[in-house]
């Protein structure tokens, strides 16, 4: 289909036109022998062992067959220490496709993904998640590829108090859990300056703060800056019950030094939620956040919405391809990924889902403890060179061989 990816108009996001997710695929070809030698390359080892899964009482498992969403759960351990007490966090990640037509009314529309969506933030509950992170922009279509203004802003509203956040505050009372809500903001104190926001509230269902995406595509059909820029918010961590939280929203998971920002702020759960394509990104999907969490020993939270979304009037990538009426398939796979290197299977390509893991978050610190990256990096070099690099005379440190010719010698 046009800007999808070959064989998913049959399929439905399924690869090649069967598999649920690529681990699905890989298991019914491969011995057992095989398909765990695979997943401890692919995936990595948690404690010396695929990371393992997570039991669930019976409530999570209903009410997912109730509704018809995938459910996933597993468990990171770290090494036992005499002086540190474990610290384990439970969190959720939801991702979901739109319930209704981009057509529908706009009230219709958010209250159908409210009712979707509190169906899994409720099994989240059962399941005592802890901390919960919704998709991207999660109560509306992602409408951005259009370039329309109408009807896709009037979905924003205010981070503070709006109805999606009132609705969140209440549900985190209920269970005593913190809530990342990414929304469309509308921040009536400037004009009505539209933003992609994500707020996080407290367990006990306060706002605690919001996060503006720091960076914003200008790919393919990502056409976001016709509608919010830049956010204003730096690199905030949130110091909850639970741990210290983050989130780096979509395209933030392209800039290393934007997941870099917030592990030296102390970040020890990064969530990621996001909106991409098959075609565009899935084969940095499952790199990115892996890598991020590697790098700034941390854990990563990768999410990302399901389905097709197809709007009403067509629309060109500015590639000199015809026109067209959807982005093409978002391919869910949410995953979460550990600062030694393992990874959880994904959810699903094609279906609504949560997944549920419980995180040792003293396994930051044994990581940072065994390989030193904060220690070994070279924080004044790098600072040296990014302020030489801003400046308007900046010239590229580059030795040129003698040989090459066309020089002063």
């Amino acid at each position: 289909p046009p800007g999808g990816m070959a064989g998913e108009a049959e399929g439905g996001g399924l690869l090649a036109g069967v598999h649920d997710t690529l681990e699905d695929m890989l298991q019914a070809k491969l011995s057992p022998e095989e398909y765990a030698e695979a997943m401890r390359v692919m995936q990595g080892s948690n404690m010396g062992a695929p990371v393992q899964r997570l039991e669930l009482d019976a409530t999570a498992g209903n009410a997912a067959l109730a509704g018809d969403f995938d459910l996933k759960a597993f468990t990171f351990a770290a090494a036992k220490e005499q002086m540190r007490p474990a610290r384990v966090t439970r969190v959720g990640l939801i991702q979901n496709r739109i319930v209704l037509p981009t057509t529908a009314p706009v009230q219709d529309q958010r209250d159908a993904l409210w009712t979707r969506c509190c169906e899994m933030i409720d099994a989240a509950g059962e399941a005592r998640v802890q901390v919960l992170c919704l998709q991207e922009a999660w109560t509306m279509p992602f409408g951005f590829c259009t370039r329309e203004k109408y009807p896709w802003i009037e979905f924003a509203e205010s981070a503070e108090d709006g109805p999606t956040t009132q609705l969140m505050m209440k549900k985190a009372r209920q269970f005593n859990m913190v809530i990342v809500s990414p929304i469309l903001e509308r921040d009536d104190a400037h004009g009505g300056t539209v933003w992609n926001t994500a707020v996080v509230i407290s367990n006990n269902g306060r706002f605690l703060g919001k996060h503006r995406k720091n960076h914003i595509p200008r790919v393919g059909d990502f056409n976001e800056s016709t509608y919010y820029m830049e956010g204003n918010t730096g690199h905030p961590v949130f110091e909850t019950a639970y741990g210290k939280i983050a989130v780096n929203i979509c395209y933030g998971r392209h800039h290393p030094l934007n997941w870099q920002a917030f592990g030296l702020n102390g970040a020890e759960i990064v969530f990621n939620p996001s909106a991409t394509v098959g075609a565009l990104s899935e084969p940095m999907w499952a790199v990115e956040g892996r890598n991020a969490a590697i790098a700034n020993s941390y854990f990563v939270a990768s999410i990302n919405r399901v389905g097709t979304e197809v709007f009403p009037n067509a629309f060109t990538s500015g590639d000199g391809g015809p026109a067209h009426n959807d982005f093409g398939h978002f391919y869910g796979s949410s995953y979460v990924a550990a600062p030694d290197a393992s990874r959880t299977p994904a959810l699903s390509r094609c279906r609504d889902g949560l997944m549920v893991c419980d995180l040792n978050l003293g396994l930051c610190q044994q990581v940072k403890d065994k390989w030193g990256f904060q220690m070994t990096a070279r924080y004044d070099m790098y600072n040296q060179l990014f302020n030489d690099f801003a400046r308007m005379d900046y010239k590229p440190q580059v030795i040129r061989d003698p040989s090459l010719g066309g020089g002063d010698e």
